[in-house]
C-alpha cells in the first residue's frame, strides 16, 4: 500500500511525577486503584501475536519509537461474547437514550497495546482508541496526534479493531481519489495468515465489544496485556468516524456499562452512529451529548466539523461534565496527521502518492498541539476533578463562520497560527472530492501582506511569542509545544 494512502487513512474517517514547569499545568497526582470498578468479564486473551506474512502488526508505530521512548508495542487477539443493543423508542436529540441488550454473538478481534517498558514510568491512565474505519481499514489518528504527550507522561494505550469492516473488508464511507480500492486493505486482506483467527459478528456488537476491551484495561478479565501496571483510570478516545460511534456510546451504552472514566472526542459531526438496522436504533440528524453524565467528556471541534459536518447544529453549552473546544484555523484532517501516517507506513512500504496534486496544500493548523493539551486537561479532570479551561466558540452567523480580512476565523480557541498568521488557514478544503474537502487549505500570504503585518523579523517573533504564551497560560498549549512554535518562528525568514 502506498504510504501517503496509509497516512490519509490515518487521519480520515479520519511522565508521572512531573511538577509545574511554569506553564500553568502540574501533572495530576495519581492514586492507585485498589480494585476494578465493575464485575469481571469473560474474555480470552492470546498473544503477543507474532508471525504472519509480514510479521508486523497493522498500524505499527513508526520505526524507532519503541527504543527512543522506551515503550513496548504488542498485538493481542481477544475473544468473547458481545451483546447488541436496541431502543424501544426513537432516539432523541438530547441524547438521553434508554437501550436494552438484545442478541449476543461470539467474536475474536485484535488490539494493539503500547505501554512503558518500565512499569514505574506508567502514570496510571490507559487510553483506549476506537480505530477509525472511514475507508474500510483500521487507522489510529488519535495516537498519531497524541503520541508525544503519551510518551512524555507515561500513558498506556490500546487500539481496538472494533468494527467488522476493518477485519473482513467492505465498502468505506468515502473514496480516496487516485488510489485503487485494492490499495486500502482490511486486516485479513493485508495479512491473511496472521489475522485468519479474527471473526467479527457485525457492527451492532461493536459497542459492547468496545466496553469489554475497556473492562480488560481496567483489570476485570482473567488475563491482561497490562501486567505490572497499576491502572487508575481508563479514557476512551475516538476521532472523526470513531467519534460518531463514541457519541452513541456515551448517550446509550456508558450509562449501562459504566466502563470508562472519561472521553476525548476529536472531530465529531452533528450526530452519532446507529446501533442496528431498526428505525428506532438510528440517531436523529442532530444528537447532543446527554447532560446527566457522571464522567467528563472533552470534545475538540475543527472548522470543517462545524460546517461540512454540521456540528454547528449540535452545539451545546458546557456543563460540569461536558466541555467543547472549537479550534480556530484547523481542519478535520491536516498535514500533521498525514506526516505521522507516512512515518508509520514506512514500516512496510516505500511507495508514495502525493495528495497535493489532487487536493492542494493541506491545512497546517495546530490541531495536534491543542489535542495534546486537551489530553492533559482531561487527565486532570478525571483524576483530581480539575475541569479544563473554557474556550469561546468560533464566531458564526448561524450557518457560516465569520472571518477577518485575511480569511481566518474570528473567535474560538486562539493560537499563533491565527493571532500571528502567515497564511489563511481554513477548514474548507478543495471541492475536487469529499476526501479533499476534509483536509482544509493553507493559502500563504504574499510578500506585501507579510511586510505590512511584520515590518521586522523581531516583530513577527514577538507576536508569536505573545500568542503562544497566552495560549499556554490559558491551558490550550503545553509548554513543549508552545516553545516549539516560538522556535519555528525564530528560525523562519518572516520579516527578515
Amino acid at each position: 500500500m502506498r504510504t501517503k494512502v496509509l497516512a490519509a487513512v490515518v487521519v480520515i474517517v479520519l511522565a508521572a511525577g512531573c511538577t509545574d514547569d511554569g506553564g500553568g499545568y502540574a501533572t495530576p497526582t495519581t492514586t492507585s486503584s485498589t480494585e476494578p470498578a465493575g464485575p469481571p468479564v469473560a474474555l480470552t486473551l492470546e498473544g503477543p501475536i507474532t508471525g504472519g506474512e509480514r510479521d508486523l502488526p497493522y498500524n505499527a508505530m513508526p520505526l524507532g519509537f519503541e527504543d527512543e521512548h522506551d515503550y513496548r508495542e504488542e498485538e493481542y487477539f481477544v475473544s468473547g461474547t458481545a451483546a447488541a443493543y436496541s431502543s424501544p423508542a426513537p432516539l432523541t436529540t438530547d441524547g438521553r437514550w434508554d437501550l436494552a441488550p438484545a442478541t449476543t454473538a461470539d467474536y475474536t478481534t485484535r488490539i494493539v497495546v503500547r505501554k512503558p517498558a518500565d512499569p514505574e514510568d506508567f502514570n496510571g491512565v490507559v487510553l483506549v482508541e476506537w480505530n477509525n474505519v472511514t475507508v474500510a481499514r483500521d487507522s489510529d489518528p488519535g495516537f498519531g496526534m497524541l503520541h508525544p504527550e503519551i510518551f512524555a507522561e507515561g500513558y498506556a494505550y490500546i487500539a481496538v479493531s472494533a468494527q467488522e469492516v476493518s477485519i473482513e473488508g467492505g465498502d468505506g464511507l468515502i473514496e480516496v481519489p487516485g488510489v485503487p480500492a485494492d490499495a486500502l486493505l482490511a486486516l485479513q486482506q493485508w495479512d491473511p495468515e496472521r489475522y485468519a483467527p479474527l471473526d467479527h459478528p457485525g457492527d451492532e456488537y461493536s459497542y459492547d465489544l468496545f466496553s469489554q476491551i475497556g473492562a480488560l484495561a481496567e483489570g476485570r478479565a482473567t488475563d491482561t496485556p497490562l501486567e505490572g501496571l497499576d491502572v487508575d483510570a481508563v479514557i476512551a478516545i475516538g476521532e472523526s468516524q470513531s467519534a460518531f460511534r463514541l457519541v452513541s456510546y456515551i448517550d446509550g451504552v456508558q450509562p449501562l456499562a459504566t466502563t470508562f472514566d472519561g472521553f476525548l472526542l476529536q472531530n465529531p459531526g452533528a450526530t452519532g452512529a446507529p446501533f442496528g438496522e431498526g428505525a428506532d436504533d438510528a440517531p436523529p440528524p442532530v444528537a447532543r451529548l446527554r447532560t446527566d453524565l457522571d464522567v467528563p467528556v472533552l470534545t475538540l471541534v475543527t472548522e470543517t466539523d462545524l460546517t461540512l459536518l454540521d456540528h454547528l447544529a449540535a452545539r451545546q453549552p458546557d456543563t460540569d461534565r461536558i466541555a467543547t473546544w472549537e479550534m480556530a484555523g484547523t481542519a478535520h484532517a491536516d498535514q500533521a496527521t498525514l506526516d505521522y501516517g507516512i512515518a508509520s507506513g514506512r514500516r512496510w512500504s516505500d511507495a508514495t502518492v502525493d495528495f497535493r496534486d489532487l487536493c492542494g496544500p493541506a491545512n497546517t493548523g495546530p490541531q495536534a498541539e491543542i489535542a495534546r493539551a486537551a489530553l492533559a486537561r482531561l487527565r486532570a479532570w478525571v483524576q483530581d476533578g480539575t475541569p479544563p479551561p473554557a474556550a469561546p466558540p468560533i464566531d458564526s452567523d448561524g450557518t457560516e463562520l465569520v472571518r477577518d480580512a485575511d480569511g481566518n476565523v474570528l473567535g474560538g480557541l486562539r493560537t499563533p497560527d491565527v493571532d500571528a498568521p502567515v497564511s489563511t488557514l481554513t477548514g474548507t478544503g478543495s471541492s475536487a472530492s469529499v476526501f479533499c474537502a476534509l483536509f482544509g487549505q493553507e493559502i500563504p500570504f504574499g510578500p506585501e501582506r507579510l511586510a505590512a503585518l511584520y515590518p521586522t523579523h523581531d516583530d513577527y517573533v514577538a507576536q508569536v511569542r505573545d500568542s503562544a504564551a497566552a495560549a499556554e497560560e490559558a491551558g490550550f498549549l503545553l509548554p513543549y509545544d508552545a516553545a516549539a512554535i516560538v522556535d519555528a518562528a525564530s528560525a523562519s525568514d518572516v520579516g527578515a
